[in-house]
């Protein structure tokens, strides 16, 4: 089943307005969660939106909170999100990077105390469409053991790195575990394995199954020792740079609610776009391994998803779509 962007942006925009939010942010938030299935990340998208409301009505996420700056060290500033909507204040806190980054070069934007802001990659294209390269990143409850480890002691960290481009931006979104736990619902939503192994089962084996992984929360962690390592960097990057929370404060809140972010850009007016075009030239013109493979940049994908999903419509679980029409 498909439905239009403008039809499924109608829906969210809908249920919100109905959960109290304002037109402004209804809009705002209904613009990003559309946004995010229409470029192919559903997890994100419509999958994530009865979540999203539900913890609204859970009080988690305070939808009339507006976020404060609460301190500043030459062109860094803190924010206090006040469980504010995290795409809300990740929005904001991006577009006040941008501006920063327009005056003195480089600026950034530290928040606490702020949500979950859905599709990491949404600022990241923020920042590149304003001209700027944006690096940004969050924590999260512990979802992921250390390397060596069987407990969650790290968060699924997301990372962004985003570069200006015409012919397309480089948009890097990833997170610390091979597969998001997004992912893995998505993979489990159309019954099928994963392509690699993607965590450990009951019995702590490797295994290509998401209900498995999600069960156990053992996620493997990208790089093995190396993505168990950057978690925890970015951690402690996200939580010092605010004073907000750190994954073992937000795990022990028992909800994830109250994350630190981090938003940092660089004016990119003078960057030599000619440079990427090369790397990106060089990377691709490499043998592909398999017949009709193709060998794609971060953002590609994501780019040419949203041109077909925009004509020919966003695929949709029918489950999922029916909930959200029910709400």
């Amino acid at each position: 089943m498909k439905v239009s962007f403008e039809d499924l942006k109608a829906q969210f925009k809908r249920v919100l307005l109905k959960a109290g939010f304002k037109e402004d942010r209804a809009e705002l938030c209904a613009q990003i969660f559309a946004g995010n299935s229409r470029d192919g990340v559903y997890s994100h998208g419509l999958n994530r939106f009865p979540v999203f409301v539900q913890m609204v009505k859970d009080g988690l996420i305070d939808v009339h909170a507006e976020p404060e700056k609460v301190g500043q060290n030459g062109v860094t500033e803190q924010w206090d999100g006040h469980l504010a909507p995290g795409m809300y204040t990740a929005a904001k806190a991006m577009q006040r990077a941008v501006a920063l980054a327009k005056e003195n070069g480089i600026g950034c934007v530290a928040v606490k105390n702020t949500n979950h802001w859905m599709r990491a990659g949404t600022y990241g294209w923020q920042a590149a469409d304003a001209g700027c390269i944006g690096i940004c990143a969050t924590n999260s409850i512990a979802n992921l053991p250390p390397w060596g480890g069987k407990e969650p002691r790290l968060g699924n960290n997301p990372l962004v790195v985003a570069i200006p481009r015409k012919e397309g931006h480089i948009v890097l979104d990833m997170a610390i575990s091979q597969f998001s736990y997004g992912k893995l619902q998505e993979y489990e939503l159309k019954g099928k394995e994963l392509p690699v192994d993607g965590g450990y089962d009951g019995q702590g084996q490797l295994t290509k199954d998401p209900t498995q992984i999600r069960k156990t929360e053992r996620s493997l962690p990208i790089g093995f020792w190396k993505g168990s390592g950057l978690s925890l960097v970015i951690d402690v990057l996200v939580s010092s740079l605010s004073g907000g929370k750190s994954v073992a404060q937000i795990t022990e809140a028992g909800n994830e609610a109250g994350v630190s972010q981090l938003f940092l850009c660089i004016d990119a007016r003078k960057l030599d776009e000619s440079i990427s075009n090369r790397i990106i030239e060089y990377t691709k013109s490499s043998g592909v391994m398999d017949d009709g493979g193709e060998i794609r940049y971060p953002g590609e994908s994501s780019l040419a998803t949203r041109h077909r999903n925009q004509k020919e419509g966003i695929p949709v679980n029918e489950e999922i779509w029916k909930q959200v029409l029910d709400l």
